[in-house]
C-alpha cells in the first residue's frame, strides 16, 4: 500500500509481532471537525468525496426526507442526515444535519474485530484505512463498529469505508469533502487545534445563541474520535442521525482475540497432539483381511 510509505503505522488488523516503521518518525494526530450549526445540507461534500474516490453517481432514495438516501453504502462513504426536531420549550422546528462518515476512533472497532492481516491499519495520525487486497469479507468490522460504518460489497465480497483521503493528506492536501465545503462548517487540522477550535465555537453557541447545552462529541469510551462534531445539544446526540451518546466496542470483538482466538488454538493443538500420538501407540489403521467362505 503507497500510503504506508507516508504514514507511520500504528496497529495492524490479525498482525503479530513488531509494527513496519515504529518509532522511525513523529506524527501529529489529524483531525476533521464539522460545526454542524453552520450545515447548509448543500451535499457539496458528498458530491466531492464520490468524485475524488471515483465512484459512480448513484440513483438517490427518496424517503420523504431532503436526505440522499438512508445509510452510507460501499461506494458512498460520506451522507448528509437531515432531522427535523422540534425545539423545547416553544417548539420552534429545527433541522439538525449532520455530515455521517466514518470517525476515525482512537480505538477502532473494525480493527479489533478484524481477523485478517493488513486489513485495516490505523496510522500514529489517527486515519484508519482499508486494505482492500487483503480483506477476506468476513464482515467482522461491520459488527465491530459503534457507529455502522463499514459497508460490504457483495460482488467484490470486500468491505469499504471513508479513509479520510489518506493519499491526499500524506501529499499534504486537506479532504475532498472540506476543500468543498461553502460555509466553512468543515475545518482540517491537528487534533488539538481541532479540539480547541470546537470548544471556541461551542462557547459561542451558549453565550450567544441561547444553546446552553451546545458541546463538543469526541467520545472518551473509545479514547475520543478523530472527526469530531459541535452540536446544539450535546447531552442528546442520538437526535442527530443516531449518532449515539456512548459509543463502545461490542465485547465479543474486543477480547475474542485474547480469550477465543487462543482457547480455539489450544483446542487445535490438543487435537493435533491427540492424533499423534494416537499414531504412536496404535499404529496406522490397517486392512482386515477379508472374511473365509466358510465363515460367511
Amino acid at each position: 500500500m503507497a500510503t504506508e510509505r507516508m504514514f507511520q503505522i500504528q496497529a495492524i488488523s490479525g498482525h503479530v509481532g513488531t509494527i513496519p516503521g515504529r518509532g522511525t518518525q513523529r506524527e501529529v494526530e489529524v483531525c476533521k471537525y464539522i460545526d454542524v450549526s453552520t450545515c447548509i445540507g448543500c451535499k457539496a461534500c458528498e458530491v466531492a468525496c464520490v468524485e475524488w474516490n471515483d465512484h459512480p453517481f448513484r440513483e438517490t432514495t427518496f424517503n420523504n426526507t431532503y436526505q440522499t438516501m438512508p445509510t452510507t453504502e460501499w461506494n458512498y462513504y460520506n451522507l448528509i442526515k437531515f432531522n427535523e426536531h422540534e425545539r423545547e420549550p416553544d417548539g420552534t422546528l429545527m433541522w439538525l444535519m449532520r455530515k455521517d462518515q466514518c470517525m476515525h476512533c482512537q480505538d477502532p472497532g473494525c480493527l479489533r474485530a478484524c481477523p485478517a492481516d493488513g486489513a485495516i491499519v490505523q496510522y500514529a495520525n489517527g486515519i484508519v484505512d482499508f486494505n482492500q487486497e487483503n480483506c477476506i469479507g468476513c464482515q467482522y468490522c461491520v459488527s465491530g463498529c459503534p457507529f455502522n460504518i463499514p459497508k460490504f460489497n457483495a460482488s467484490t465480497k470486500k468491505v469499504y469505508k471513508c479513509t479520510l483521503c489518506s493519499d491526499r493528506v500524506g501529499a499534504g492536501l486537506e479532504p475532498a469533502c472540506i476543500k468543498a465545503c461553502p460555509t466553512g462548517c468543515l475545518h482540517f487540522g491537528t487534533k488539538d487545534d481541532m479540539k480547541q477550535l470546537a470548544e471556541t465555537r461551542a462557547q459561542q453557541l451558549r453565550d450567544n445563541s441561547g444553546f446552553a447545552n451546545a458541546g463538543v462529541y469526541d467520545p472518551q469510551s473509545i479514547n475520543g474520535t478523530h472527526v469530531i462534531y459541535v452540536l446544539h445539544d450535546i447531552t442528546k446526540p442520538e437526535l442527530y442521525g443516531g449518532l449515539p451518546a456512548n459509543p463502545v466496542i461490542p465485547f465479543t470483538y474486543t477480547y475474542w482475540k485474547w480469550i477465543a482466538k487462543p482457547i480455539g488454538l489450544v483446542i487445535a493443538l490438543l487435537g493435533l497432539l491427540a492424533v499423534f500420538f494416537h499414531y504412536i501407540f496404535t499404529g496406522p489403521k490397517r486392512p482386515q483381511p477379508e472374511p473365509m467362505e466358510d465363515e460367511v
